[in-house]
């Protein structure tokens, strides 16, 4: 399916502004062929008539949706269309991701906001633990969460604004202080009310440091003006810093300099690889409007350090993005060395 805008030379609108009612409806078929496929199509009873003999509470989904739709759906799930009782579906670009550029040093794709940062964070995790004895000296939870619905607020039963990780963390946190390579973790919960643990929630939150990592707006050439001067990220020169003044990223100075001592510790993915993960930083103009993450809003929730941290990309929140290919071992390096140093590293930044 296709959403097809009026061409600016056709008078459609320069400013690129849609009525999301009239002016962005998906176009699926012709009408001409959906009456032909009608026609052909055998009808289910044999005087061609209905079935409205249903007393459910809501009409059928045939009758509340496209019946070829319906139709479809049905087929994929190996169903009969009358059977489905409900659905839901969301329209986006199908086109798998490729490479290009001269020397095929970027990545095209649908969604790298955030799809990146996702697939970067779960490489690192299962890499980080990839040893049998990678945990034996290491007395933190390495963690990752992966939320929906982040472009629309979060507020949602799966989304940054719910309670999910806190009530996570939480369970975590009572667990006893043991190693499990020596006890039966899957009955660790049987023994979480032999000790005090009134206050280890808390006590977790203030020995933790959340890096929230959503993709950054790297230099467009096209529109350098509308970068700081000092602050214009590019693309496969390493992961991007974002800060913010008015707290639309949760980044602090303790935080930079936590970072900085993660990415010199990173190991060497590849041969050529620079011996630590290179760094940027990011901020906004003071006379543009910046956008913002989850990080202050869990920075709020959960009262743990954060950092703002994601790789830059060219045209963000478009149909097809455009990102650095080296840029994705950086991230994956750099969160590989946060997971295996940032219970000894952790410890030593001190807030005077």
């Amino acid at each position: 399916m296709r959403i097809p805008p009026l061409a600016p030379h056709f008078g459609g609108p320069e400013s690129f502004s849609f009525n999301k009612e009239a002016q962005l409806l998906p176009i699926a078929g012709l009408v001409s062929a959906e009456l032909k496929r009608q026609k052909d199509a055998k009808p289910e009873h044999e005087d061609g008539s209905a079935d409205d003999s249903s007393t459910a509470p809501l009409k059928a989904t045939t009758q509340r949706h496209h019946t070829h739709i319906v139709e479809i759906i049905a087929n994929e799930a190996g169903a009969k269309p009358e059977d489905v009782v409900d659905f839901e579906i969301l329209l986006y670009d199908t086109h798998q991701a490729c490479v290009g550029g001269l020397l095929e040093e970027f990545i095209f794709s649908a969604r790298l906001d955030n799809l990146n940062s996702t697939y970067c964070a779960v490489e690192a995790l299962i890499s980080s633990v990839s040893s049998k004895s990678a945990l034996n000296e290491d007395s933190s939870v390495r963690l990752i969460a992966c939320f929906d619905h982040e472009e629309i607020g979060s507020t949602s039963a799966q989304g940054a604004n719910s309670n999910v990780l806190p009530s996570v963390i939480r369970r975590l946190s009572s667990l006893p202080s043991t190693n499990f390579s020596e006890a039966d973790s899957e009955k660790s919960y049987e023994k979480a009310g032999e000790v005090d643990n009134s206050t280890a929630y808390e006590q977790t939150l203030a020995s933790s440091f959340l890096i929230s990592s959503d993709v950054a707006h790297s230099i467009n050439p096209n529109y350098s003006s509308s970068y700081e001067p000092d602050h214009k990220p590019e693309m496969n020169k390493g992961p991007v810093i974002k800060i913010n003044a008015n707290q639309r990223y949760a980044t602090n100075s303790p935080g930079v300099a936590l970072l900085q001592e993660i990415a010199q510790k990173a190991a060497k993915a590849e041969q050529g690889d620079p011996d630590n993960v290179p760094l940027q930083l990011f901020v906004v103009r003071n006379d543009f409007r910046c956008g913002s993450t989850i990080g202050p809003m869990l920075s709020a929730a959960l009262g743990a350090r954060t950092l703002d941290l994601g790789n830059p990309i060219l045209s963000m929140h478009s149909i097809r993005e455009t990102g650095g290919a080296e840029d994705v071992r950086h991230l994956i390096r750099l969160f590989e060395s946060f997971f295996e140093h940032y219970g000894v590293i952790g410890k030593a930044v001190l807030i005077d």
